[in-house]
């Protein structure tokens, strides 16, 4: 897995903090938080080492025109577009317990990209490239929430949702696996209680959040019972702006993260629906 320096910037938040945390140097933090796999990492996302998960290959352009001026003419800040990947090998034999812990293996290879309003996780346009301000406040390597969870089922499954939002929290029917087949996920009532959320979510689910004029803004993938915190509070994997603390008080670096799924939280509070896409035979 790799794990890139991690880029702490100012700016907006998504989520909604008690107080200021404690400042954090880039590169130095250090997550309380961790995933304990039931399936050995390799044998879940060890095709990743060979082309699948070849960076230069994330996109549907071509690597050499990434930078282009036809990239930059026609998909401007967000930068060239993700390619729809074909179903890995063999994905029809893999239990539901491999294929949910997947869905996190995969979005952790990305764990420390920066929160960006890019299309793929590995795009990094040069200094005079257009940009949309967001909290990393600067153009970097990095996507924003719903390019990550779509990217992740993508590369993982070659199950491509939308990644624009709104859109993504409302369809059922995906594309995938590959570009010439289609699945219908599940949309998944989410409970009056706290403390039945960890009960009714699947890992790798994706749940979706509403913003102060309840429009679906953001978008997590529930780790589930794998995730590990010092608290026991559950954990999510998302790409997130700033304003989140961890269990000691520290700020968690925007970006792709393990963040807690905590009571009081904007995450819970206005937890809209999840959806399911990976469901039994």
């Amino acid at each position: 897995m790799r794990y890139p320096t991690l880029v702490v910037g100012a700016g907006l938040a998504l989520g909604l903090a008690a107080a200021p945390a404690a400042p954090v140097e880039p590169g130095t933090y250090q997550s309380p938080y961790s995933v304990a796999f039931t399936v050995a990492e390799k044998d879940l996302i060890g095709d990743l080492e060979g082309a699948r998960g070849d960076w230069r290959r994330e996109s549907s352009i071509p690597h050499d025109d990434w930078y282009s001026e036809k990239v930059r003419k026609g998909y401007g800040a967000w930068g060239a577009p993700a390619r729809h990947y074909p179903a890995p090998e063999g994905i029809a034999d893999r239990s539901l317990t491999w294929k949910r812990e997947r869905v996190i293996a995969v979005g952790l290879r990305y764990k420390g990209y920066t929160y960006q309003h890019h299309h793929i996780p590995d795009w990094d346009p040069p200094r005079d490239w257009p940009w949309k301000e967001v909290a990393n406040g600067r153009n970097a390597k990095g996507v924003d929430c719903s390019n990550f969870s779509s990217f992740v089922y993508n590369q993982g499954f070659g199950i491509k949702p939308s990644s624009a939002i709104k859109e993504q929290a409302k369809a059922l029917d995906i594309a995938g696996p590959g570009d010439t087949t289609e699945i219908r996920a599940k949309t998944v009532k989410l409970p009056a209680e706290y403390e039945d959320f960890a009960k009714t979510l699947h890992t790798g689910d994706l749940l979706y959040i509403r913003n102060r004029q309840e429009e679906i803004s953001h978008v997590v993938l529930w780790v589930g019972s794998i995730g590990k915190s010092p608290d026991d509070v559950p954990l999510i994997l998302d790409s997130h702006g700033e304003g989140v603390k961890d269990d000691k008080g520290n700020a968690i670096p925007n970006g792709v993260q393990l963040r807690p799924f905590r009571k009081n939280s904007w995450v819970h509070k206005s937890a809209s629906h999840a959806h399911r896409i990976l469901l039994k035979p």
